[in-house]
């Protein structure tokens, strides 16, 4: 852990110019909700001698913290570009930049009345088993559990089996589309058990604008190369958008283990 946090060069100094790579966290980064393994993070803090490197999830920054820090290590000194909800907050260098709200975006009423179908809909649902939080309130987004956030690793793993099964996922959000066609709305799966709801353009190609308005800063960089490694880059996937995008380079990968081996061939 000490050398993930080692001293670095600085941005406009990195060995590898005008250059960045960015990650999502569940099953890229860590597996889904668990702790990064201490090889992932000597390899991350090796990276960083080279190029610029951040990472880009859909949950907020307490989780993961809990995922890529300990108690002694904030996240936000381990990379470069910490972007949690997919870069509505966000920090450099440790700084935290400006940060964009859902509720001040969709009002009130609307969130009334979408909240209020979803928690209908799972009500009426018939799976297996159910926990709590079916609905995590967050800045930039609201993220849509139909077994609930509080189920353990043991249940989640089964949900997820059970949801590629019946489409548990793809069905509802097909239903929610249906009912709130105007409202703006991009809904995208990722994980093993929820969904993000979100105005249309805030997926995880927003934080691309954070790194974009780094050229604009006196010592700034103009990152002409941004690589995004992903596991859910796949149509309706929430690394899809950001890993089809033409600004980046995009790389698939099936688990931590997969990515630490596409760092190595590419960088090593």
């Amino acid at each position: 852990m000490a050398a993930a946090g080692a001293i670095v060069p600085p941005l406009n100094q990195r060995p590898i110019k005008n250059t960045i790579v960015l990650f999502d966290v569940d099953d890229t980064l860590t597996p889904a909700r668990l702790a990064v393994s201490p090889e992932m993070l000597q390899l991350l803090s090796e990276l960083r001698q080279k190029v610029a490197i951040g990472y880009v999830g859909g949950s907020d920054l307490v989780k993961q913290q809990e995922q890529l820090g300990t108690k002694e290590v904030n996240v936000t000194t381990l990379f470069d570009f910490c972007f949690p909800e997919n870069g509505l907050s966000a920090y450099r260098m440790g700084e935290k930049l400006s940060s964009s709200s859902f509720i001040e975006w969709i009002g009130e009423e609307k969130y009334k009345a979408l909240v209020k179908w979803i928690l209908h809909y799972i009500a009426d649902l018939d799976i297996p088993i159910k926990r709590g939080t079916f609905i995590e309130f967050r800045n930039g987004m609201i993220n849509v559990s139909p077994i609930g956030r509080n189920a353990s690793t043991a249940e989640r793993n089964a949900y997820n089996a059970y949801d590629i099964e019946h489409n548990i996922r793809p069905t509802m959000v097909e239903a929610i589309k249906a009912a709130f066609p105007d409202f703006g709305l991009t809904y995208s799966i990722g994980g093993q058990i929820s969904f993000d709801v979100f105005p249309t353009g805030w997926d995880k190609r927003f934080c691309l604008k954070h790194v974009e308005a780094e050229k604009d800063r006196p010592d700034g960089v103009e990152y002409t190369t941004i690589h995004f490694f992903g596991d859910k880059a796949f149509e309706g996937g929430n690394d899809w958008e950001i890993y089809s995008d033409p600004r980046t380079i995009g790389h698939k990968v099936e688990g931590p283990e997969d990515t630490m081996a596409q760092i190595k061939e590419l960088f090593f």
